[in-house]
């Protein structure tokens, strides 16, 4: 088990994250111009581009995440890869009966979003795999900047590779926020031999 720290900065401006894969305008042009060509029932068309034009929105109001979507650029791809291949299957098929086409775009839509969920925190459990300070590239599903997330891990083999890495927790910390503050005396060298997970994490919280 690994405590996180996730330090990464959010924007205002949802875009959604596969809005930012560099492929995603030419094909969701495509789909949309395309999609009067999919159903015998003229009701699926309006249904179906509502849909497409608001793909990006409704992915960021469905994350339903409790940490910043932020996702590294081989997880985004493989995410769109999936999607384009579903969504180009789906095309390649002749008009469909009535409800048919709309009905699968949200399939697709709810897949999308389960694979960016697990996309972004598998890689925050991947912190578990190292001890102290990790940092990872990612981009931000925000407004699709390049952004970087920081994790703590408590994967250390000794206690020596853990002193050094709460020290280097500290030395994070206080250059992250500028805050060198004598209040972490749990914190302090004659006591980080001893230091268990549940006492350091309760010792962050309450500084």
């Amino acid at each position: 088990m690994a405590l996180l720290l996730c330090l990464g900065m959010t924007a205002a401006l949802a875009r959604g994250c596969l809005h930012c894969h560099n492929n995603f305008s030419d094909r969701f042009s495509f789909y949309r111009h395309h999609v009067n060509l999919k159903s015998w029932w003229v009701g699926d068309i309006p249904v179906s581009g509502a849909l497409l034009t608001e793909w990006s929105q409704d992915t960021m109001r469905e994350l339903h995440l409790a940490i910043p979507a932020e996702i590294t650029r081989e997880k985004l791809e493989q995410v769109a890869r999936i999607v384009y291949q579903k969504m180009d299957q789906l095309y390649q098929g002749k008009m469909y009966f009535p409800g048919y086409f709309p009905n699968e775009l949200r399939a697709i839509f709810r897949e999308q979003v389960h694979l960016i969920q697990n996309a972004i925190i598998e890689s925050r459990i991947d912190c578990q795999r190292h001890c102290g300070i990790f940092q990872y590239e990612t981009i931000s599903c925000n407004n699709c900047t390049d952004s970087h997330v920081v994790c703590f891990g408590y994967n250390c083999e000794s206690s020596e590779q853990w002193e050094a890495a709460v020290q280097g927790l500290l030395s994070y910390i206080s250059d992250w926020h500028n805050l060198v503050s004598p209040s972490f005396t749990c914190l302090e060298p004659q006591h980080l031999a001893n230091l268990t997970l549940e006492n350091a994490s309760e010792c962050l919280t309450q500084h």
